[in-house]
């Protein structure tokens, strides 16, 4: 994760496959699957946010978010939400999730 001079999120990737689990039924892949996804779409069409993001295959996804004053609230709070989440997850499964969140200045 990506988190601009604001402190918001500004991108993210998520790559790979928790192995935590038989693909398909790995509860940590799912996790942050559903955050991941969930993400994008609070974020899609919110007035002051641009989204664009990619899943070329299962187990890749990357997005990144612009905003505009109208915006950097909306953003501050989904960005918080979907960041704590990740955390939390890798937080109970550090051996199957790795979170790297570098700051900008």
């Amino acid at each position: 994760m990506v988190l601009d001079g604001a402190g918001l999120l500004a991108s993210c990737r998520v790559s790979g496959h928790a192995g935590a689990g038989k693909r398909g039924g790995d509860i940590v892949c799912a996790a942050v699957s559903v955050l991941a996804r969930t993400l994008v779409q609070v974020l899609s069409g919110r007035e002051g946010i641009t989204v664009r993001g990619s899943i070329p295959e299962r187990g890749d996804f990357w997005m990144e978010a612009e905003y505009t004053p109208q915006g950097k609230g909306f953003l501050a709070g989904a960005g918080a939400f979907f960041v704590e989440g990740a955390l939390s997850v890798s937080a109970e499964f550090p051996a199957y999730c790795k979170v790297i969140i570098d700051r900008r200045n």
